[in-house]
């Protein structure tokens, strides 16, 4: 029994798998008769797919009752992290030799206070995410003397300490046909992550694609790639077979900087043969039942407390509450590369992870009927889960999610 949700947010923009799209041409796998009768006359991919520009979205960087100290505080950090993050590429490391002093600190966000912060009920406070336990009073020790940040200005700073370990970019499993979005996909030469939700493009051609949301390092191997790579159902980790499996090409990504600058978003667009994907539908398993469900097209703003979900290749489908709007951290992506990334948001599970390996690319949406877009799933350590903004996703690969 194959079950159906549609999401009551999805709004005029609904569709189905029968409106006018546009196909790569290449030859795909298991195509119908009636897909091959539409494919006679639709257009090869055009040089206007490619790497795209970064967005500039700001919204939600800071919640209002911030005081200019704490911020102040906080870009202290951040710098101090960065220098620490490029001290430690020169050496040739992606962590720290030694975790101790800012080696040990890889992020630093805005959070509520927590019991043991210092702070009163509802107060906000700085939030170190770091690699090995250290209590509040020595956090602030280690940033006073590293990030050159006085004493004083810290004594009435309330400071959260996040055990994250170091913070991995994160890598459904089963071959479904049409595949729709929360379930196994990646580039032929990397592992596994997740199909995040299915989008178009703002201006012709791409508007009448059917296109794959997911991250850069899902879909276009960490910038190691070329435009038309293939892209499989299921990962190659899952059994994905190249060309046997594939379901889409690499369309657009942007280019993430391991040099030290900063980055927003970690994500990239894979243009669907549309017969072999069942957008708009995301899904996860209620006991071995397939529920297929919608989303709305309307990206929301990330706040604190926000109850938000997920449904993901290795997790599928959790709840979890947004406790940082605007952590920087530096993300260990494997093979000598790490990469620092600002503005981004922090989620905690809600009985469990929100998140584990292989959930990278998972969208984050609003834990209520209307399903609203809130972020793009990409990182995690220690409990906690990292995901850049929506909006700057959309800015950034000039897409619309379809819904």
């Amino acid at each position: 029994m194959v079950t159906k949700r549609s999401s009551t947010g999805g709004g005029p923009g609904k569709e189905s798998p029968s409106d006018k799209v546009e196909d790569p041409k290449m030859a795909a796998t298991s195509v119908s008769e009636e897909a091959e009768e539409q494919m006679d006359n639709i257009d090869e991919p055009g040089e206007k797919a490619g790497c795209g520009e970064e967005g500039t979205t700001n919204e939600g960087a800071f919640p209002h009752d911030v005081s200019a100290q704490l911020l102040d505080v906080k870009e202290g950090i951040v710098a101090a992290i960065k220098q620490q993050m490029m001290e430690d590429l020169a050496e040739g490391y992606v962590v720290s030799e030694e975790l101790s002093g800012m080696g040990n600190i890889q992020g630093v966000g805005l959070s509520e206070a927590g019991a043991d912060s210092g702070g009163l009920p509802g107060e906000m406070a700085l939030t170190l995410y770091v690699v090995e336990p250290m209590a509040a009073e020595q956090a602030k020790s280690v940033v006073a003397s590293s990030a050159g940040i006085a004493s004083l200005d810290l004594e009435d700073v309330p400071v959260n300490v996040v055990v994250t370990g170091v913070i991995d970019s994160q890598p459904h499993r089963m071959k479904m046909r049409p595949a729709p979005a929360g379930i196994s996909v990646g580039h032929y030469k990397i592992t596994a992550g997740t199909i995040g939700c299915f989008a178009r493009g703002r201006s012709s051609p791409r508007s009448n694609r059917v296109l794959m949301l997911s991250n850069n390092h899902v879909l276009a191997n960490s910038n190691n790639a070329s435009l038309n790579d293939n892209i499989l159902q299921p990962g190659p980790y899952d059994g994905g077979k190249n060309p046997a499996d594939r379901i889409a090409i690499l369309e657009r990504w942007v280019n993430i900087n391991f040099s030290g600058g900063v980055n927003y978003v970690d994500c990239a667009t894979g243009w669907c043969w549309s017969n072999l994907v069942k957008y708009p539908y995301l899904m996860y398993l209620s006991g071995s039942t397939p529920v297929y469900f919608r989303i709305s097209s309307t990206p929301v703003a990330c706040q604190r407390n926000m109850a938000v979900g997920k449904t993901g290749r290795t997790t599928q489908l959790r709840r979890g509450v947004v406790t940082d709007c605007s952590a920087t951290i530096r993300v260990n992506y494997g093979g000598g590369k790490v990469a620092l990334f600002s503005d981004q948001i922090g989620i905690r599970g809600v009985g469990g992870d929100f998140s584990a390996g292989g959930d990278s690319g998972s969208l984050i949406w609003t834990w209520d009927a209307r399903r609203n877009p809130v972020g793009l799933l990409f990182a995690g350590g220690g409990g906690m889960t990292f995901a850049n903004k929506i909006p700057r996703v959309l800015s950034a690969l000039d897409i619309a999610i379809r819904a």
